[in-house]
């Protein structure tokens, strides 16, 4: 192993936006190493080593240990000794590292968790209890958050006798110290009142322990826990009611008693809903107590999660029937308004600043969700749940304040806010969506006559507050469902003018709304505004966008902005070719400058997952356009991200790439890609999983065409050793089958034969070990595939697989290949497999002899049932509408991010086969000719009368 010194040098150059991808290339080389790992966690043990770098050797290990713990079927990737060593140091390492270190070896203490507790490493939750201190806050903390790490997994994941099996472990062990835990905590807290450092430190103990009591409880209620449910509810009024002066002067941040509260807060929401049938008695009391702290805070930073957590509480209050009666008199809920939600939802001085100081946080904040802990999302939560149990009553009381509100906003725009965000509240009913905003309204409000009245004259933004014409754009945004086509186009000129504001915040709005209303569709899933009409200012739309991105050049301030590059990605969907006649020149100009920038260092991963989508969207419409030649353009910028490994981009170029080819018309390979071919089949290229996906694609489109070449330089047996690298994993074998796919359409018999037999060996192996449904499709479609080639058949298929093992053949035809194809569900999967039935039933001379008894008439059978329903191919690539997946579902950064641009068509082998049924019939009837009247003496002797009859027309 290199000297510790040159590992460090290293990790500190990974912090240098300069030599980051150099030194990250260097420690990929290292970390194949066998002790690459302990030399990590030596760097962040010692503390003669600068921060930075120990944090940066934390960061390393967190990584090495995500992508190098255990293979697919979860055995370790490192030697015995190394796992061993790693799960006896680490614990103890993180216990003892500062917070930031703590965090990332937390993170690697959680991933090997997930693989290895509690069977694997069942010592470690008597090693956590073991160091538990009943007087050092620092080392009890430190180990409950590694308690915390682990047990925190289970919250999302559903209830299996696995996960109860580590629950009951884990509560065994853990249970009673917790619970031992909990009183001694409570005793430190009352006897350093006084102490500020030891008392903030046993608060945040008593925090961590409130988060595992959380954890413990949150897929069933532990005895342990319900024997003490009384006491426990005294130290959670207890907490709830603390106060302590030496926390007073703080405005900010929040302190250790905010967050002690918040997860009090939490914890009650879990009981409220989830075990209400033990808990019901403590509600009403509980409920109580909240109000009582919401109605004690202020509105200074250092309250806000606390009061969303509260207000969480409260509507998980009014979620349950025989407690949401608490709210239910007017008197109540107008008290809530004035009490609760009306100081929750205003304009705060911070707000305003965050408008003004980091707008796309405030953006971001307000329209990705990434203001789940904010008070104004809480308080409408709970608004909206009391307008579910009391519609008429909830609107009755909140209409009275929003006309209050407009009244005053008159002379005062954030009344105005005010007013307009009550409405906003109170109109939509449900969930919103990322995809058409508000689609159920409240039956008591009308919101055109609302946006009409009141909104409208804001739009326009001449003598209008910013954050008022925010104002009304969102409220376009938010109903956008709610608009016919002639409302929405009488407000597009105003968006668009929009665009041209100076205010950052305004024009990005601008943008969303732009974006989104060209997203929306209509029933038969056309676009409400279709290329026709965005047409006309598509040129000068895409110009001022492109504009407003390119304001600041640097690369982190280049692509900060997603929602503008988003905007631009719609209007390339939706106008097609249409951008041909908008300037596709300089669309790409401006496309290819902003990829020269980015890739220095990429940094945000919303942004370049739409920029690319635009290129995709392009390449889409425009592939194959004369006189556009977009991969000659493209060719210098792509192949610069390939050369500098520029990790976060070459999926998404690959996919491109792909998606030129696929859409090509001609049948040569383009002599730059030609140079990638090498590249692609080298082993490392293969080691990133992201990269899996678009490669073995690529490689799929480049076989046809490069068939040539292939043979000629000898690349068959290397692609055929990626498909059986392929094929043993669960989550790459739909790739092996896409090469072997191509591989099998492209070449002679006579070159296939040498790899047949070995190709057959790896498809059974895999067939051994429990397949999927899926993995069982996919030979199906490969046999099909093979028995389809009139120049194979599936006497070729027969004739290998015997010469492999002898009758092997009719139980796989019997037991995966029949019935599997029976449930192909895409038409170009039932048509490949009509194609190969009637080939075998005409040319196939094992099925004339060695399967006559049933085999025939088994596949006749099968090909009648496919076409009692002949299946159409559509075209492959056509002008449908792109309907990508909502952004917060796509797993940015982890594994591989499709792009919707450039989804694949269907891969149909035999395009000039168009109505199967037809060809069937006219193969059939030559085919008998040819061999006198074998076929229909065939089905008379193996058919059943319904099946002849079935049958005959297509014999006739």
């Amino acid at each position: 192993m290199a000297e510790l010194a040159q590992l460090a040098q290293l990790l500190d150059a990974t912090l240098d936006a300069q030599n980051h991808r150099k030194a990250e290339a260097e420690l990929k080389n290292l970390s194949k190493l066998p002790e690459y790992s302990l030399s990590l966690l030596n760097i962040v043990s010692d503390a003669a080593q600068a921060q930075k770098t120990r944090l940066a050797a934390a960061l390393a290990f967190k990584n090495f240990i995500r992508l190098n713990w255990t293979d697919e079927e979860g055995n370790y990737k490192l030697a015995q000794t190394t796992v061993d060593i790693i799960k006896k140091e680490l614990v103890g390492l993180m216990i003892s590292s500062p917070p930031t270190i703590q965090t990332q070896l937390g993170e690697a203490i959680t991933i090997i968790a997930d693989s290895d507790f509690w069977e694997r490493w069942d010592t470690l939750t008597g090693d956590l209890v073991s160091r538990l201190s009943n007087t050092e806050y620092k080392k009890t903390n430190g180990v409950l958050e590694v308690a915390h790490s682990i047990f925190g997994r289970w919250r999302p994941l559903f209830q299996s006798n696995e996960l109860n099996r580590e629950v009951l472990h884990v509560v065994d062990n853990f249970g009673a110290p917790f619970i031992e835990m909990l009183g001694i905590t409570d005793q430190q807290i009352t006897a350093n009142s006084g102490n500020a450092p030891e008392l903030k430190g046993w608060l945040e103990t008593m925090s961590l322990l409130i988060r595992i009591f959380y954890d413990l409880s949150c897929q069933d209620l532990p005895p342990i826990i319900e024997s003490n449910l009384s006491s426990i509810t005294q130290l959670l009024h207890k907490y709830l009611s603390y106060t302590n002066p030496l926390f007073d002067d703080e405005e900010d941040e929040a302190t250790p008693l905010e967050t002690l509260k918040s997860d009090i807060c939490e914890v009650l929401q879990l009981y409220t809903n989830k075990y209400d049938d033990d808990f019901h008695g403590y509600v009403q009391e509980f409920t109580s107590k909240v109000w009582d702290v919401l109605s004690s805070i202020g509105p200074q930073k250092r309250y806000d999660i606390l009061t969303s957590q509260a207000l969480k509480f409260l509507t998980a209050v009014a979620s349950v029937p025989r407690h949401a009666q608490i709210f239910s008199s007017e008197q109540i809920l107008d008290t809530i308004v004035q009490k609760v939600i009306l100081p929750n939802v205003a304009l705060r001085e911070s707000d305003i600043e965050m408008f003004e100081d980091e707008p796309i946080e405030f953006i971001r904040r307000d329209l990705e969700g990434s203001d789940t802990d904010s008070r104004r999302r809480a308080a409408t939560d709970f608004l909206r749940k009391l307008l579910d149990n009391f519609e008429m009553l909830v609107t009755q009381v909140v209409s009275k304040y929003i006309n209050h509100y407009l009244t005053e906003g008159k002379s005062n725009w954030k009344d105005k806010d005010t007013a307009v965000y009550l409405f906003l509240a109170i109109a939509a009913k449900g969930a919103v969506t990322a995809a058409h905003g508000v689609v159920t309204v409240n039956t008591y409000v009308n919101v055109v006559e609302f946006f009409q009245n009141h909104i409208a004259s804001d739009l326009t933004g001449a003598g209008v507050e910013p954050i008022a014409q925010v104002d009304a754009i969102k409220y376009l945004y938010n109903f956008r469902s709610q608009l016919n086509k002639e409302q929405w186009a009488s407000v597009m000129q105003p968006l668009i003018q929009a665009l041209a504001s100076d205010n950052y915040v305004v024009y990005t709005y601008a943008a969303i709304a732009i974006e989104r209303v060209l997203f929306l569709t209509d029933g038969s899933g056309q676009h409400i505004f279709p290329k026709e009409d965005i047409q006309p200012f598509a040129k000068d739309l895409l110009e001022h966008l492109f504009k407003l991105i390119e304001k600041d050049s640097s690369p982190p301030k280049l692509q900060e902005n997603e929602f503008l590059v988003r905007c631009i990605m719609r209007i390339l969907i939706v106008i097609k070719q249409g951008v041909l006649d908008s300037g596709i020149d300089h669309v790409l100009q401006h496309l290819i400058g902003i990829t020269n920038v980015i890739k220095q260092n990429p940094s945000n991963p919303r942004f370049y997952y739409y920029h690319f989508e635009a290129i995709g969207a392009l390449a889409r419409s425009c592939g194959n356009a004369p006189n556009v030649n977009l991969l000659a353009r493209l060719w210098d910028t792509f192949a610069a991200i390939i050369s500098e490994d520029v990790s976060e981009f070459i999926p998404f170029v690959f996919q491109i790439f792909s998606l030129l080819l696929e859409t090509s018309a001609s049948t040569e390979i383009p002599g730059q890609i030609k140079v990638l071919l090498d590249l692609v089949l080298a082993p490392s290229a293969w080691e990133s999983r992201g990269n899996v996906p678009p490669l073995s694609r690529f490689l799929s489109a480049i076989i046809p065409r490069a068939a040539a070449e292939i043979l000629k330089e000898n690349k068959l047996e290397a692609i055929l050793i990626l498909f059986q690298s392929l094929i043993v994993g669960k989550k790459t074998e739909q790739n092996a089958y896409d090469i072997l796919e191509a591989v099998v359409a492209t070449f002679s018999a006579e070159v296939l034969n040498t790899y047949f037999k070995t190709i057959l060996q790896l498809v059974f192996d895999k067939l051994q070990k429990n397949p999927s449904d899926s993995h069982k499709a996919r030979v199906a479609r490969f046999y099909h595939l093979v028995a389809a080639r009139p120049e194979l058949g599936a006497d070729y298929f027969i004739n290998h697989a015997e010469n492999l093992q002898a009758n092997v053949f009719a139980p796989l035809y019997l037991t995966i290949i029949l019935p599997t194809t029976s449930s192909f569900a895409r038409p170009v999967d039932r048509k490949l497999a009509v194609i190969s039935y009637a080939r075998t039933l005409a040319d196939s001379k094992q099925f004339e002899t060695r399967y006559v008894a049933k085999g025939w008439g088994f596949t006749a059978n099968h090909l009648l049932d496919l076409l009692k329903n002949p299946p159409k191919v559509a075209a492959g690539y056509g002008d449908d509408i792109v309907n990508e997946a909502d952004v917060d579902d796509i797993g940015f950064g982890i594994g591989f991010t499709p792009l919707n641009t450039c989804k694949r068509g269907s891969r149909d082998d035999f395009p000039d086969i168009v109505e199967v049924d037809k060809w069937v019939s006219q193969f059939l009837k030559e085919a008998n000719q040819r061999q006198g009247g074998k076929i229909v003496s065939f089905a008379k002797e193996r058919l059943t009368p319904e099946a002849q009859a079935a049958i005959g027309p297509y014999l006739a």
